[in-house]
């Protein structure tokens, strides 16, 4: 059985048995002749070191009724730091059961920040150790778990590893701070500090309920002995019911929605994280190209496509995030508000994300703001009366057409190694020449920030033709570089030619016909297999059936008249 004690601790009252008692009085009075001779300054820092131990204590006191033992002494003195660290304070703990071994280093050690921490402290500790910000050290974790699908591991190994700073000696080494007591004073004003707003909260809150239930009974007292009893209202209680009624009501539909925020917020999140690790899993594992479609913006910028996705991820997953929180509060009054740190780190990261995209944007649409062609001249040895066949050709191997047709899609396709968009929007015109002979126009196009810069990824295009025995033998498809997949390239291949030279449209080439002009007004598509002259305007079809506009009369019938009708 042991003698209990009450004292008074930082404005806080506590039951704690004499052997603890004796134990923290030896403890801060060690504290105190460690400390400067300045009376006031002695008080200021002894009074924080109180209210801090008070402070530790009430996060141990669950019952009024507990009493603090010296095991929770231990413990307290323990986070406090050890009495060694406060200089001089060895004289007081000379009994071998308070010896303890001092530690004079001043080099860093990597902890957990407990008092920074997002999810396990784990960024900030890295922070501390390495010497840069902590939000650079949490971009980093990001990129390393959406870019190559392995940060999520590296934060779990270091959060199981890693120690965390609970000690005021063990925050002092997080930091590569020395300790002594200037250090350690420091160091619990600065504890103080961000604690002591939380208890003033508490405090306040404590007050206003007592205020609130002293006035409660203050009105009943008064109801039951002024002597006057109260009347009964039936009109009052009936409006006071449909009041109740109505709260309830507003209640459920809150929650129904802090319900439906939480759902819908845990589903977006969930599905961002499981395409930011497939996205990068495939870049990691080099897998790309019909598998992974990114937005346009994406393509022919300076910033890496893993950082831009990174980009896209946290510009959608915060909001969402502070959403879901947002829907737990809701639904649940003890789930707390994010803090003013955490808060600022979350608007820097989105903001910075917001800015990542935003220049992206406005370089994708700089890179497309003008266009660009390069045109490239080259004679056909055709003679008038001579037959010119126009014929157009895909390579299977690259991609199989069964049909051949002009369209602007394209495609990824790798040769050697290397990626390229493969496309078959050729345009294929048929036109009177100026000129005495023959030739052909082959004219490139694509867009860049600036017209050189246009013509530099026209010229850059890859496009084949060939003149064989009177056949000019088209390709159906060009090549361009990946990144200017959506630069909108085209190619037009124009035949001129001159009056009097015959020229055969084969079938292949009828879907890649532009608007080819000829007497007949023949539509585009059916000019394939079809013979033409060059006039001295345009093509003449010499082989096409015409329809007769005269049709044969046919005889017409007489009717018998009637016998009214011969009679008149």
């Amino acid at each position: 059985m042991n003698k209990t004690i009450n004292i008074n601790l930082g404005g806080f009252f506590f039951h704690i048995d004499e052997t603890a008692y004796q134990k923290l009085k030896r403890y801060l009075e060690a504290i105190s002749k460690s400390l400067s001779d300045d009376p006031q300054g002695k008080n200021e820092i002894i009074a924080d070191i109180e209210a801090r131990i008070s402070e530790l204590l009430s996060e141990k006191i669950t019952d009024a009724r507990q009493v603090v033992n010296e095991g929770d002494i231990d413990e307290i003195i323990k986070i406090m730091g050890q009495p060694e660290d406060y200089n001089d304070a060895e004289e007081a703990y000379s009994q071998s059961s308070y010896s303890y071994e001092r530690n004079y280093s001043t080099g860093k050690k990597l902890f957990r920040d407990p008092d920074d921490k997002f999810l396990g402290g784990v960024a900030s500790g890295l922070s501390h150790y390495i010497g840069i910000d902590v939000i650079w050290v949490r971009l980093a974790l990001l990129a390393l778990f959406f870019g190559a699908g392995f940060g999520f591991l590296i934060y779990v190994i270091l959060w199981i590893l890693l120690p965390e700073a609970r000690t005021t000696a063990e925050k002092l080494q997080m930091e590569g701070t020395p300790i002594n007591i200037d250090n350690i004073e420091r160091k619990i004003r600065d504890e103080f500090k961000n604690v002591s707003d939380n208890v003033k909260d508490v405090a306040n809150q404590a007050s206003e309920k007592i205020k609130a239930g002293a006035n409660e009974i203050s009105e009943k007292v008064n109801e039951n002995f002024s002597g006057k009893a109260r009347k009964n209202n039936g009109a009052e209680d009936f409006f006071s019911t449909i009041g109740k009624i109505i709260l309830v009501f507003f209640k459920i539909i809150g929650k129904f929605i802090g319900f439906i925020l939480v759902v819908v917020a845990a589903a977006v999140i969930l599905s961002l994280i499981i395409s930011g690790f497939s996205v990068g899993s495939l870049e990691f594992l080099e897998i790309d190209g019909e598998f992974l479609h990114y937005p346009p913006f994406f393509y022919d910028s300076v910033l890496p496509k893993w950082l831009l996705t990174l980009a896209v991820f946290l510009l959608v997953g915060i909001p969402f995030l502070l959403l879901f929180i947002l829907g737990l509060r809701i639904l649940s009054s003890s789930v707390r508000k994010l803090n003013k740190a955490t808060s600022l780190t979350l608007l820097g990261i989105w903001l910075a994300a917001l800015l990542t995209l935003v220049f992206t944007g406005l370089e994708f649409g700089t890179s497309h703001a003008k266009e660009g062609s390069t045109v490239q001249k080259e004679a056909l040895a055709i003679q008038p009366q001579d037959t010119l066949t126009i014929k157009m050709v895909n390579n299977d191997d690259l991609i199989y057409r069964h049909n051949l047709r002009r369209s602007s899609r394209v495609e990824e396709i790798t040769i050697e190694g290397n990626n390229f968009i493969y496309s078959n929007y050729i345009k294929v015109d048929v036109k009177k020449s100026n000129e005495e002979g023959a030739y052909l126009l082959i004219e490139r196009e694509s867009r860049g920030r600036n017209t050189s810069m246009a013509k530099a990824n026209a010229e850059k295009i890859k496009y084949n033709f060939n003149l064989s025995d009177k056949t000019l033998i088209l390709d159906a498809y060009f090549l361009s570089e990946f990144k200017n997949i959506w630069k909108e390239e085209q190619v037009k291949a124009t035949v001129f030619l001159p009056e009097n030279v015959n020229v055969f449209i084969d079938n292949s080439a009828k879907n890649f016909l532009y608007y080819t002009e000829n007497k007949q007004e023949i539509y585009y598509k059916d000019m394939g297999n079809h013979h033409f002259i060059m006039t001295d305007t345009v093509l003449d079809c010499t082989d096409c059936v015409e329809e007769k506009e005269e049709k044969k009369e046919k005889p017409v019938k007489k009717e018998k008249k009637t016998e009214i009708e011969e009679t008149i």
